[in-house]
């Protein structure tokens, strides 16, 4: 088992966070964020550095890492709704923070990978985010998601 709970815990402990509510999911799936809807944080500094360590947990968490790479788009110039979803994911960490990679033996030799991509989800640029995972012997070895470097015009030009 591969896990960050103290890192987790020291980050909720650093925010405040210890007695949070818990949410279900990383991100409000209804949440679309903007580069300017509300206001402007006015701790940007705070934000970046919180948003940095939330990236070195997703090492071990990959269960944030689209959350995670989300509101790292923001790190220019937050505004609050910004900081909420931050806020979003603490309280999901706050859930689980011991969870990490398991590693074991399932019997099977087998190599998976699942790979999808959501078309045109970004409602600043249009782009699609992509992402995909690994795994060998059923245990995730390699994950990852990326927002699309072109436009794409429709939804199989965007799993393509």
């Amino acid at each position: 088992m591969i896990s960050q709970r103290k890192y987790a815990l020291d980050i909720l402990e650093e925010t405040g966070m210890q007695n949070c509510r818990l949410v279900e999911s990383p991100m409000d799936l209804n949440l679309k964020l903007m580069a300017d809807k509300s206001e402007v944080y006015p701790d940007p500094e705070r934000y970046r550095r919180l948003v940095g360590k939330l990236i070195y947990l997703i090492i071990t968490r990959p269960d944030i890492s689209f959350a995670v790479g989300v509101v790292s788009q923001f790190m220019q110039n937050p505004h609050l709704d910004h900081w909420n979803a931050v806020m979003h994911i603490l309280r999901y960490v706050k859930r689980a923070p011991e969870q990490g990679l398991l590693y074991e033996d399932k019997g099977n030799t087998q190599l998976l990978e699942y790979c999808d991509a959501d078309w045109a989800s970004c409602p600043m640029d249009r782009r699609s985010t992509s992402g995909y995972c690994v795994f060998i012997r059923g245990n995730l070895i390699s994950w990852k998601s990326k927002k699309q470097t072109v436009v794409t015009r429709s939804s199989a030009e965007a799993e393509y």
